[in-house]
């Protein structure tokens, strides 16, 4: 029984500690991509990330796309937006079949996390990434 709880501690502090990775990451890449912004309307299509961008400061979840500043896209292979929209893939498979609107991707693969931002498609929008992201860039065509 001891055994037990134990290994329930230990697995539930990995679980919070990979939260709390993810969250960074995402607070990092929302700031870089719209470093003025008081406030940034995120939009996603998987509503069990709601709690998590809700939890990041200056970060307002919205129901309607068209009023968000990014779609965050976990599911949704293919998404309407509006031209002044940025849209960040959440998974490899969205990355690759979205290449010519998203700015990047974030997500994990094989227990770690992948940072991607599209050289071309942050050079079209106008948008300059702080120095510490500068090595996640690609040119991918």
């Amino acid at each position: 029984m001891k055994k037990f709880i134990v290994l329930t501690l230990f697995i539930s502090s990995l679980l919070g500690s990979a939260v709390e990775i993810e969250k960074g990451i995402y607070k990092t890449i929302l700031k870089a991509l719209f470093p003025t912004k008081k406030v940034i309307k995120v939009w996603s299509d998987d509503p069990s990330k709601k709690d998590l961008f809700e939890s990041i400061p200056g970060i307002k979840v919205v129901n309607e796309k068209k009023i968000a500043d990014i779609l965050m896209l976990f599911n949704t292979l293919n998404v309407q937006r509006n031209s002044n929209q940025m849209i960040f893939a959440n998974g490899y498979l969205i990355l690759q079949r979205n290449k010519g609107v998203v700015v990047g991707g974030f997500y994990w693969q094989k227990g770690r996390p992948n940072l991607i931002f599209i050289k071309n498609r942050l050079e079209k929008v106008g948008i300059v990434l702080p120095t510490n992201l500068q090595k996640y860039i690609e040119d991918i065509k």
